[in-house]
């Protein structure tokens, strides 16, 4: 009987694609294995086995498959189950999660390779000069990639010189699969068992008298080796002998020493300090009590602490329980910021059972934090990570902890699938029965109201451990101090004197702008012209340590200009302010002090911010300046102040999460302050001292916030009370995209009794030369969301159906916020 398989391709397809298996394959494969699949005219992909079955498909003959590619699956039954929820509710295809699930090792795909054909005689008369080149080529090396044959003509365009060459019967084109993991292996050396007797050994060392760096080289390896431990590490034994490779190459060949090549690790496995988990206070004794009753009735407790309230201590009980039982925990954490402290503080209570997982890891890292993972080994018990890490193979969830539960870092925008890893988390949890707890300061509107509706438990700690004051908020009108001349640079004289007192008193300041770069608009004084960007309509941000004008959407730079483009005046001011002049003029007003800021610019490279916050915590930086970085859970003993440059250009963003999201970012950088005996002070500059939000935020007022946000949203129904869905068209044809949404906007009323707002253009309607057009979908109580999601997806093959529309890009996107 002909068996076949359903396969998930890493492309977006809206179906499963069926391949046909030998019976020999059909004993090996299972769903869950890797496959290479032939799929188009010549590509090879790695897909996963869904399904077998014994149904052909009726459109299309059903190819064999190329090669079955793993022993055993690599994804679960319960990744297949939360992978389908994934792709119905945030409208995406399961292509699409696969491709973002899997670390990219994982993804094999074909190498064109070319080899010459021997059957033939060649005329080298017939070839032009780059046809000559890759024929010599192929002289010396059997095969050679597509990539090879770009490096040696320089150039990028190689299609029409290797077609030539094909028709010409000079070469035969294949597709081969690549693995991209490679296992770390490391040389190990160990005396030979011929000198374990004492004689032999003092006859060798005579022999190698004649010979004294292999001789110290041996003296190094008694000293290095263990009677537990014979296997020494080659690296050590040089170090250690100051050896060359050649001389203990020569000791193996002589017999000396026997060679192994041992597969490790790359990632260390962390080593558990001896160190107990401090003793809960009584007010946390009893939120964990309140927590342990909560999930006999509800599997979702949301712990509502005020920042340094010591959540993390009632984590780490709650997850040595879990462990305990033999159950995986999951630790999900906004920012890989947060990874850098937490994984210290984890460590010092579960060492070797800690496993990180995060983007900033090496495709060969992710691959071993995922096969630790699925296996349940020793070293993933409990898995740290960033929203990536819920999609990771779990076989036997306990627990899952999600950190800060209000951050937007959660959310993916781009590319597909466009999940919300809180939302995800909780669907996993639900797959496995599992508990959930939520933390933050400032929870998100949605997890309040839920639960007020009984859909989560509710917790709180309304003092912080070992009942330290909340640190003191001031607010500074800048409208009157610009007036009373009052003000330093983008300083006010409160801040300033605050800041002096505390560097006084050897403790930290912590100083944030919500903007990075210098100042984000370059304007002429004489006509008003501000460079822009080329790609983009926004203008470019000065960045004055390198001296230059920079997109943040498209990353188009150009040097700082002189004078202006448009009428060559020399008179350029710069308007507005980033972090970049918040710490020149910090240098400037403090020039004893060590200044230093962390944002996007100085925490790109994997151990960067480990340094920062590294420096910080030994007292190394005086004063930080920082973005929404700061504001994610880091806590730092011996920061006394914090200042927040301006509140108002949060409070004013077009968004209805904007006072929300205000409110967080304000009360979580304040919450850095003051965290041990004494009270911290925080200062948030505003030219409108008034507004509702900056009140709240000073009188640490998060119901009435709550209340307010809530009765708006009500009123103009958004979530929590309506479901939002923003459809985006994109493509470089201005007249295009108008049209096309036209068209979209008028089939969506005809078809949904959703509300459908729109088309419109967003505030940047052109990024990286395409324009982007959005149509939102609000879907009230008692509407069928599902059915309105399948009605939506119809409307969208529909347009894309029609020839003028086909170029246009579609971008669906649930729960956009």
């Amino acid at each position: 009987m002909q068996l076949f398989i359903d396969v998930i391709l890493p492309i977006p397809l809206e179906k499963l694609f069926t391949y046909s298996v030998t019976s020999e394959e059909a004993e090996i494969v299972e769903p869950g294995i890797r496959v290479a699949v032939p799929f188009g005219k010549t590509k090879l992909y790695t897909a996963i086995v869904y399904q077998i079955h014994d149904d052909p498909p009726q459109v299309y003959e059903a190819k064999p498959i190329h090669q079955v590619l793993d022993d055993a699956p690599v994804v679960t039954p319960t990744q297949f189950k939360l992978w389908s929820w994934m792709s119905a509710y945030y409208m995406c295809t399961l292509g699409e999660i696969m491709r973002s699930a899997l670390p990219s090792a994982f993804l094999l795909e074909s190498e064109t390779m070319i080899v010459l054909n021997k059957d033939k005689e060649h005329d080298e008369s017939r070839l032009n000069d780059d046809e000559f080149l890759v024929f010599e080529a192929l002289q010396h090396q059997q095969t050679l990639k597509a990539d090879n044959v770009g490096e040696i003509l320089d150039k990028k365009s190689i299609l029409p010189i290797l077609k030539n060459l094909y028709d010409k019967d000079v070469i035969h084109i294949f597709e081969e699969v690549r693995e991209k993991y490679k296992p770390k292996l490391v040389r190990f050396v160990q005396l030979n068992d011929d000198y374990s007797q004492e004689n032999s050994l003092e006859e060798l060392l005579k022999n190698l008298n004649r010979a004294p760096k292999q001789r110290d080289a041996l003296m190094a390896y008694f000293s290095l080796h263990r009677p537990d431990k014979p296997l020494v590490k080659v690296s050590e034994l040089k170090a250690a002998s100051r050896a060359t490779s050649s001389q203990i190459k020569s000791l193996i060949e002589k017999g000396v020493f026997s060679e192994q090549l041992m597969e490790i690790d790359r990632i260390e496995s962390y080593k558990g300090l001896e160190g107990s988990p401090k003793a809960l206070t009584p007010i946390q004794e009893s939120a964990f009590d309140q927590i342990s009753e909560n999930f006999k009735a509800c599997k979702i407790t949301l712990l509502h602490g005020v920042t340094s309230s010591g959540k993390t201590e009632i984590y780490v009980k709650l997850i040595r329980e879990v462990i305990d039982r033999g159950q995986q925990v999951l630790y999900l954490v906004p920012e890989i910021a947060l990874t850098t402290q937490l994984v210290s503080r984890m460590n010092r209570f579960f060492g070797k059972e800690l496993s990180v997982y995060h983007s900033r890891y090496s495709l060969n890292e992710r691959v071993e934090v995922w096969q630790h993972v699925r296996q349940q080994s020793e070293k993933a018990k409990i898995v740290l990570g960033a929203r990536s890490a819920v999609l990771l193979p779990y076989k036997n969830l306990g627990l899952i902890i999600i950190d800060e539960e209000h951050e937007p870092s959660y959310k993916q925008f781009d590319p597909a699938p466009r999940y919300h890893a809180r939302d995800t988390a909780v669907i996993l949890a639900d797959l496995f029965k599992a508990n959930t707890v939520m933390g933050s300061a400032t929870p998100s509107i949605e997890s309040y109201y839920n639960t007020t509706t009984g859909k989560y438990r509710l917790v709180e700690l309304k003092e912080r451990y070992n009942k330290l004051l909340m640190p003191a908020i001031e607010i500074v009108d800048l409208k009157d101090k610009y007036r009373r001349k009052r003000m330093t640079g983008h300083f006010s004289d409160r801040l300033l004197e605050l800041i002096t007192e505390t560097l006084n008193e050897k403790n930290q300041v912590i100083l944030f702008q919500n903007r990075r770069g210098f100042s984000p608009i370059v304007e002429c004084n004489t006509c008003g012209h501000s460079p822009q960007c080329l790609n983009c309509d926004v203008s470019l941000t000065y960045h004055q340590y390198r001296n230059q004008l920079r997109c943040h959407y498209c990353g188009h730079h150009m040097n700082m200009i002189k004078t202006c483009a448009a009428c060559g005046s020399p008179d350029l001011d710069s308007k507005g302010f980033g972090t970049e002049q918040i710490e020149e003029e910090a240098k400037a007003l403090f020039p004893e002090a060590r200044v230093s800021r962390m944002d996007l610019d100085t925490t790109r490279g994997k151990h960067s911010y480990d340094k920062i916050i590294s420096a910080l915590e030994n007292r190394e930086i005086d004063i930080l300046v920082g973005t929404q970085m700061l504001t994610k859970g880091l806590d730092f003993r011996h920061v006394k102040v914090v200042g927040i440059m301006n509140a108002d250009s949060m409070l004013n963003f077009p968004d209805f999460r904007a006072h929300e999201r205000s409110f967080q970012l304000m009360q979580q950088v304040a919450g850095r302050s003051g965290r041990t005996d004494e009270q911290g002070k925080v200062i948030i500059q505003s030219f409108n001292p008034f507004h509702r939000i900056v009140q709240q935020v000073s009188d640490y007022n998060y119901t009435d916030m709550f209340n307010e946000q809530l009765e708006d949203r009500r009123n103009y129904h958004y979530p929590p009370f309506y479901r939002l869905i923003r459809i985006t068209l994109r493509h470089k044809d201005f007249n295009k995209v108008n049209s096309g949404a036209e068209w979209m906007a008028k089939a969506l009323r005809l078809q949904l009794r959703s509300e459908v707002l729109g088309p419109e253009f967003p505030p940047i309607a052109r990024i990286r030369r395409q324009y982007n057009k959005n149509i939102l979908i609000k879907i009230g109580p008692g509407q069928p969301i599902q059915k309105t999601k399948e009605a939506i997806l119809k409307i969208r093959n529909s347009f894309l159906s029609v020839k003028d529309f086909r170029p246009i890009r579609v971008i669906l996107n649930v729960d956009y916020y």
